[in-house]
């Protein structure tokens, strides 16, 4: 099984991250890669088990189900349903902590997934640079201005 984990610090208070992040719809609003999205069925977006279809802005598509969210705990975690990209029995989950030495936000991001051996690196590199730490540098640049 292969892992990802990517971890970073905001300067901003969790509960402001968090009210970015938490709506399981809004990539868009915070992550560049991502260029639309929306929840299948018409269901509230932060309801277990919606699942979001979404673009990224290379065009390739993307589904993913909601599996848990905590406003308490200050986590997300999904699956992959549909991707281009060459894995399976993907799992992810985006969390937050309060740091409060000086109210800012530890947040980090994992997944684990079955892939080829010999696609392992390039996944976990390509997943870790361009979708967890993008999103983090994002939301840095974001939470700044």
């Amino acid at each position: 099984m292969a892992r990802v984990y990517v971890s970073s610090v905001i300067d901003a208070p969790v509960a402001k991250v968090w009210e970015r992040v938490r709506d399981f719809n809004a990539l868009p609003r915070w992550h560049p890669r991502i260029r639309d999205s929306r929840i299948e069925n018409g269901e509230p977006s932060d309801r277990v088990g919606c699942v979001r279809d979404f673009h990224l802005q290379n065009g390739d598509r993307l589904r993913e189900k909601l599996l848990g969210l905590s406003d308490y705990d200050y986590f997300c975690t999904y699956a992959i349903l549909e991707s281009p990209m060459p894995l399976t029995d993907y799992i992810a989950t985006l969390r937050l902590t309060p740091v409060t030495d000086g109210d800012k936000t530890f947040i980090e991001w994992s997944a684990e997934f079955e892939c080829a051996p010999e696609a392992e690196a390039d996944l976990v590199a390509g997943i870790g640079g361009n979708v967890f730490q993008a999103g983090f540098d994002a939301l840095k640049r974001q939470m700044a201005g």
